[in-house]
């Protein structure tokens, strides 16, 4: 287990309504409004929201409909990803003046370890208030950071130091929490066990039937009996977790384990031909994601959410790499091919995963489960994709993302190539 610093020098920096802020500040009218980005529709989730709409109890991941019953003075916004890109870009520089050690989650928050940076600019704290005064000043939005000696408790620390909305008004943070040593347990103890990584609500569940609410409850369970009750991996992570032990560093050079497009549909699709085509419209976003990180795939999932929100998954592994539109595209209509849309389908999504810095290989493919009669035409259609791949993201390097696109992308408002964060949090409709 990798020894903790004898001082908390790991930051989480995690900013304030990030998404929503970001609207506010681009249209000042909004201000002192309960603003909600994310889908508008019956099938809509908030991803975020001012602070003036958490009064009335709104939070991220709640489906819309709920959010608007709560809130019904609610603005929808549907959201602009590019635009919070753009300023996540600008956030990480600051990070980045600091210190090199800089580990991204999201577009609104990251690690940090300013160890190294302690002799030049100071102590944590100071170093925590010289961030959150440059990102007000310089981008104009607010951030949380926390402090303490692994990531785990630097992140429980940011929360510490947020503020908090009710409908008695907002209460303001610390905007920064430091933990010490001396109280590093006595923190960690005092939360909902729902607060370590790792505890969803299965996990969660189960510690409840043993009488554990908080972390300090989970801190008094034997490791045998967790192990027992969860596993022996599940069982001995959170048994380490509640002493404290997160042996996890800041990895400034973390790798994405997956890259993926999925979107939620406003009506139930049953038609082959039309989920095909979405299916293809998607593998063509997740081509140009992945190029666009100079990497390739070997693992293509398709995943289905179906009427009855019931979910499935289908995998192929290739022998080699593939970073193509036509490649991704025909092994998840060959994967989509094998799925029965039953009374509809709501929810369809392609991610590929096994990834891999460099240049994609000319393969051959092997589809299985049926699909053989698919293997002489991939070989030739990987092959000629690569081609047709480095002119279309000339074109579109050069007159911009709907200047050319495939057939499935066209639509009556010409080619839409779907963005990363298009349409993630279900339909406006």
């Amino acid at each position: 287990m990798r020894e903790r610093p004898p001082v908390p020098t790991i930051l989480h920096v995690d900013m304030d309504a990030f998404f929503a802020s970001v609207e506010v500040l681009d249209d000042p009218s909004l201000a002192g409004k309960p603003v909600i980005v994310g889908g508008a529709g019956a099938r809509g989730v908030v991803a975020s929201c001012t602070y003036e709409a958490r009064a009335f109890g709104v939070h991220s991941a709640m489906p819309s409909v709920r959010a608007r019953q709560l809130c019904p003075e609610a603005i929808f916004l549907s959201g602009r990803h590019s635009r919070y890109a753009e300023v996540s870009g600008q956030l990480h520089k600051i990070l980045h003046d600091v210190t090199p050690t800089v580990e991204p989650i999201g577009l609104d928050e990251a690690f940090m370890d300013v160890a190294g940076a302690r002799r030049l600019l100071g102590p944590p704290d100071r170093i925590a208030h010289g961030l959150r005064g440059r990102v007000r000043d310089e981008l104009g939005l607010g951030c949380a950071v926390g402090i303490g000696r692994s990531k785990m408790i630097a992140k429980l620390a940011s929360r510490a130091a947020k503020p908090r909305a009710s409908r008695r008004g907002l209460e303001p943070g610390p905007g920064v929490y430091l933990v010490e040593p001396d109280v590093e347990l006595e923190f960690l103890h005092g939360h909902d066990v729902e607060a370590l990584w790792g505890v969803g609500p299965a996990t969660a569940q189960r510690l409840h039937d043993l009488g554990v609410r908080s972390v300090g409850d989970l801190a008094g369970v034997p490791v045998d009996t967790l192990v027992r009750r969860l596993g022996k991996a599940s069982g001995a992570h959170l048994a380490a977790l509640a002493r404290g032990e997160d042996p996890d560093p800041v990895n400034p050079n973390r790798p994405n384990k997956s890259i993926g497009h999925e979107e939620t549909f406003s009506e139930d699709l049953v038609d082959p031909h039309e989920l095909e085509r979405h299916v293809l419209r998607m593998a063509e976003s997740v081509a140009t994601m992945l190029r666009g990180a100079s990497t390739s795939a070997r693992t293509i999932t398709v995943k289905v959410k179906f009427k009855d929100l019931s979910l499935q998954t289908r995998s192929h592994t290739l022998g080699r790499p593939i970073a193509t539109g036509g490649a991704i595209g025909q092994v998840a209509a060959a994967l989509l091919a094998g799925v029965d849309p039953g009374e509809g389908i709501r929810l369809l999504g392609v991610s590929a995963s096994g990834l891999s810095v460099g240049e994609a290989d000319q393969l051959a493919f092997d589809l299985g489960d049926g699909l053989d009669e698919e293997n002489h035409s991939a070989t030739a259609r990987e092959q000629s994709w690569q081609e047709v791949t480095a002119t279309v993201d000339a074109i579109r390097g050069r007159f911009g993302r709907g200047a050319v696109g495939s057939a499935a992308m066209v639509t009556e408002d010409g080619v839409q190539v779907p963005a990363r964060r298009d349409a993630p949090w279900g339909p406006d409709r």
